[in-house]
């Protein structure tokens, strides 16, 4: 039954990743921006012009555009069938090798926020939910409405200022290693891994240095909504019927707190899930504050280049990353609640 659910997820997924490339690449060709121009200028002669729209392969029309980059062409290109998502305009490099640079920082950046973001937000939330109404229930209820209202690009200005210039325990906001330190070879592209299987244990904790403000700024921006869900959901679930017969029965009240976050924690983890997949592009405002070079810095710097191979691969992948995120949460939602899959 698992296994069948699984499946129609990923066949669901799917279709939905190939109607959003669609829906792409016919919408970024309707902005009023013309990519040759910026390329040749816009004194070039008409000679330049069409040259240099031959090249990017805009002399096509939009359906034989479509059909070259799916890959139904792979003698004139290789596309998406192949395995390719096409050649930057800017750079001259492949969309897929850009990505591979860039995405593992944003993932490691996001992933570390969330690892510390969940272990403090639940206990915080259960310990709001299990006081209602009192002094560390108003307290949980004024921080998660304080920290998810924050613009995080501020407090990590502000945590740059207090950690970095006053106290000197952080370091400067110049990337993820000092300038002075030579990065260990790219395996995974974390570097947090990649130190570890190079064996350079001092970049690793170099690395790890650099990457605590970033991580504590998107922690505590991402600690409001999520401390904010569990509360809610952890009072909702001491209400049900379940737990007030568990309460009646004499059950121990620890016991009855965890039948209580179980119950509580799959709407929770459906909150993380959308913001994990809203954090791997809008982590952009952090990676720019912390000199970070994520896929969300990349992605800006497409949308102003006009890189329509790099947007739609960066669109493409996301999305992608984004559906499996789902996945994993709906596998997980079913093993809490194995009602779901019926």
């Amino acid at each position: 039954m698992l296994l069948r659910y699984i499946s129609k997820r990923l066949l669901i997924g799917l279709l939905q990743l190939m109607g959003l490339t669609i829906a792409v690449f016919f919408i970024i060709r309707v902005l009023p921006a013309d990519p040759v121009s910026r390329l040749v200028g816009m004194n070039a002669s008409a000679e330049a012009y069409a040259q240099a729209a031959r090249q990017l392969g805009l002399d096509k029309p939009v359906l034989e555009q479509l059909a070259i980059y799916i890959g139904f062409y792979p003698a004139v290109q290789p596309g998406l069938l192949q395995g390719s998502l096409g050649t930057s305009w800017v750079t001259g490099s492949p969309v897929t090798s850009e990505i591979a640079t860039y995405l593992p920082v944003t993932i490691e950046l996001i992933t570390l926020a969330f690892i510390l973001a969940f272990v403090v937000s639940v206990p915080v939330g259960m310990l709001g939910a299990l006081n209602p109404g009192g002094r560390a229930d108003k307290g949980v209820f004024v921080y998660s409405l304080f920290a998810g209202s924050q613009p995080e690009f501020w407090w990590g200005l502000l945590f740059v200022y207090v950690f970095y210039f006053q106290l000197g325990i952080a370091p400067a906001p110049l990337g993820r290693l000092s300038p002075m330190t030579t990065p260990p070879d790219v395996v995974t592209g974390f570097i947090l891994v990649d130190s570890l299987i190079a064996g350079e244990f001092a970049t690793f904790l170099e690395a790890l240095h650099h990457l605590m403000m970033p991580v504590i700024t998107l922690a505590f921006i991402l600690s409001g909504p999520i401390i904010k869900m569990v509360r809610q959901n952890m009072m909702r679930a001491l209400q049900s019927d379940f737990v007030l017969y568990a309460n009646s029965i004499g059950l121990p009240r620890k016991r009855v707190a965890r039948y209580a976050l179980r119950a509580a924690m799959a709407p929770s983890m459906t909150l993380i899930g959308i913001l994990y997949s809203f954090m791997l592009s809008g982590a952009v405002l952090v990676e720019s504050v912390f000199s970070i070079s994520g896929i969300g810095m990349f992605s800006v710097q497409s949308v102003l280049a006009f890189d329509y191979p790099s947007i739609q691969g960066v669109i493409l992948v996301i999305t992608a990353i984004s559906l499996l995120v789902y996945l994993a949460l709906d596998i997980v939602h079913a093993a809490i609640d194995p009602r779901i899959v019926y």
